[in-house]
């Protein structure tokens, strides 16, 4: 077990990409997990994944996916109708929560209302019959990890809603857990203390070391966050990687909306081998990545990926039909002909800006390597 709440031999949260399951070096490994409810399928169904020593993973989908399911899962707050769940190699399937190991943090905090911020933090300490002693000098560490010095006396309706989040986070931690689960904490904060949060948690994650499996259906959260992401939908795994390579390299149709902003254009593939094309109303569309079986298929570009140009410069041509200005962030909305609508988003000032006046005819055009393809 780790003897304080720092990071110990030059540990350090894993950034690089891994397999889903990752079996030789994972420190959490869920295999072939399902959960039934007796609807119509499973909630999770048949999921298969690795989580490093020290990792930040985020669990991400839409409501109903099987991302709560399956922390409460490994939380072993209920049974899975099958698989298992390895910690460091042990199955820990049949153990009841307070054997695990685990600290986990809820949505709502949890926080008991009639006890100070000290003894909210020593709960776990006292359920397992430490001595006064050792109880006061962890919660102090506790609360120093999460810089609430100087505040155990106070209860928790005298806290700030971060403030509350971060007792929370040190009743979690102060137990000195294998593995920290996180379900939702953000969500009940205001959208500027949510985005302070942010930092605040992955600071303490990667102060402390302690693996981190991390449910959310916010994605900014998941890409500002997270060493990796596990996009599920409807029980089973989409894609596993970092962030960069969720949104810029998406595995499927649904990742490619699920995350970000996402241009999809109804294309066909004709001809085969070397001679295959990708088409849009006849348009010859450029591409770097191999195109799958035709004639149907869906291209999706990211709306930064798009540039403005001149008509007779341009992939495509259309009018501006709406013009947005974001602060950082330009977003144009374009009408090809036929009424599709395409969406651009460029630097305020920067190249395209001139041009991109509602009611101007403009040019699309875009990196080859910047398109993506899948079966329609």
């Amino acid at each position: 077990m780790r003897g304080d709440l720092t990071m110990q031999d030059g540990a350090r949260a894993s950034t690089g990409p891994a397999s889903a399951s990752a079996p030789d070096t994972a420190h959490v490994t869920v295999e072939n997990l399902t959960f039934d409810y007796g609807g119509d399928k499973p909630a999770v169904d048949g999921l298969n994944l690795g989580i490093r020593r020290g990792e930040f993973l985020g669990l991400l989908g839409p409501s109903g996916c099987g991302k709560t399911t399956t922390l409460r899962m490994v939380a072993g707050l209920i049974a899975p109708t099958s698989g298992r769940i390895l910690v460091g190699g042990d199955d820990i399937v049949a153990r009841p929560p307070w054997e695990r190991n685990l600290g986990l943090v809820f949505q709502s905090y949890a926080l008991f209302p009639h006890m100070s911020v000290a003894q909210n933090v020593a709960f776990g300490l006292r359920l397992r019959k430490l001595g006064r002693t050792e109880v006061a000098d962890r919660v102090q560490e506790a609360l120093r990890t999460v810089r609430l010095d100087g505040l155990g006396d106070r209860k928790p309706a005298q806290l700030s809603g971060g403030q509350q989040q971060r007792v929370a986070i040190a009743r979690a931690i102060v137990i000195r857990p294998d593995i920290l689960l996180l379900d939702e904490p953000l969500s009940n904060l205001d959208a500027r203390l949510r985005d302070e949060m942010r930092f605040e948690l992955r600071d303490i994650q990667m102060r402390t070391g302690i693996t981190t499996l991390f449910v959310t259906h916010d994605q900014q959260e998941a890409l500002t966050l997270c060493d990796r992401i596990a996009v599920m939908n409807g029980g089973k795994l989409e894609q596993v990687g970092t962030p960069e390579e969720i949104y810029d390299r998406p595995g499927s149709r649904f990742v490619s909306h699920f995350i970000g902003r996402a241009n999809g254009f109804d294309c066909r593939v004709t001809g085969s081998g070397a001679a295959a094309r990708l088409e849009l109303n006849g348009r010859a569309l450029p591409h770097a990545a191999d195109l799958p079986p035709g004639p149907d298929v869906t291209a999706v570009l990211r709306p930064h990926a798009v540039e403005l140009c001149t008509p007779d410069e341009g992939i495509l041509q259309g009018v501006v039909h709406r013009r947005a200005f974001m602060g950082n962030a330009l977003e144009i909305e374009v009408e090809l002909e036929g009424g599709q609508m395409i969406f651009a988003e460029l630097r305020p000032g920067g190249p395209g800006d001139d041009s991109a006046r509602p009611g101007r005819a403009v040019g699309l055009t875009w990196r080859p390597e910047a398109i993506r393809v899948f079966p329609a």
